[in-house]
């Protein structure tokens, strides 16, 4: 009957929140075990709580992800260093071209439209972005807090069964049908 001590955290519908489990205040979040057998609302401040749970970190998963990312930004900056090549040599055959021509009004406009152009590239590769850590969705109970869900799911069960035997007519004493 006893069940994993692994609670992933997951959020529910804002419209109805339900008794957080320790404190009583309303909550959207939800501890669950990985197979359905028990559930309970929990207050996000509970799931930083060191002494009522502890986050259990996937290293496979981080370093999986933190290679994602960095192969992205690879990527990412492969392109950008390419599109900079390309528009310098387009620049540098204007130039050449703005050279035969001779002619000293279109030299300022051109470089204003080029310096222009670099300036927003320049402004694109500042904006780094942000990576936001993601709070720790698979956590692991204290033992005190664990104990308490396996003897509250333990006498549910017994409060269940009793209710069946009391369901069944079998289960009491028939009365007696002779005289004595």
């Amino acid at each position: 009957m006893a069940f994993p001590n692994v609670y992933t955290h997951r959020k529910v519908a804002e419209i109805k929140p339900k008794a957080c489990d320790i404190c009583y205040k309303l909550s959207s979040s939800v501890l669950i075990t990985p197979d359905n057998k028990d559930w309970f609302y929990v207050c996000p401040a509970h799931l930083k709580d060191t002494g009522f749970c502890t986050p259990k970190i996937d290293q496979a998963a981080i370093e999986a992800r933190k290679k994602r990312e960095l192969d992205e930004e690879v990527e990412r900056v492969k392109k950008e260093y390419e599109e900079k090549q390309k528009k310098k040599k387009e620049k540098e055959e204007k130039g050449k071209e703005e050279k035969k021509e001779e002619s000293g009004d279109n030299d300022k406009g051109g470089n204003g439209k080029a310096n222009q152009e670099e300036a927003e590239t320049e402004k694109d590769t500042d904006t780094v972005p942000v990576i936001e850590e993601e709070e720790p969705r698979v956590f692991e109970l204290k033992s005190t807090f664990y104990q308490q869900r396996v003897n509250k799911k333990r006498q549910a069960e017994i409060a269940r069964r009793n209710r069946e035997r009391l369901q069944d007519p079998t289960y009491f004493p028939s009365v007696p049908k002779n005289l004595p």
